[in-house]
């Protein structure tokens, strides 16, 4: 079995996973309709898609 031979540093540790931090989401785009920001393929708050209106409140 193997066995490491001396304790890994905390500093070795963090620098090991530095790449598995939170990432924003890559498919924010600007509505254009609305100005804000929000994920691609989906629904705006004010229920508008691709520049209709889909949904109402």
């Amino acid at each position: 079995m193997a066995v490491p031979k001396r304790r890994t540093s905390k500093a070795k540790q963090r620098k090991r996973r530095t790449h598995k931090g939170l990432n924003t989401p890559g498919g924010l785009s600007l509505d254009s309709s609305t100005g804000e920001y929000r994920m691609s393929h989906r629904v705006s708050k004010d229920g508008y898609y691709n520049g209709k209106k889909v949904l109402d409140k």
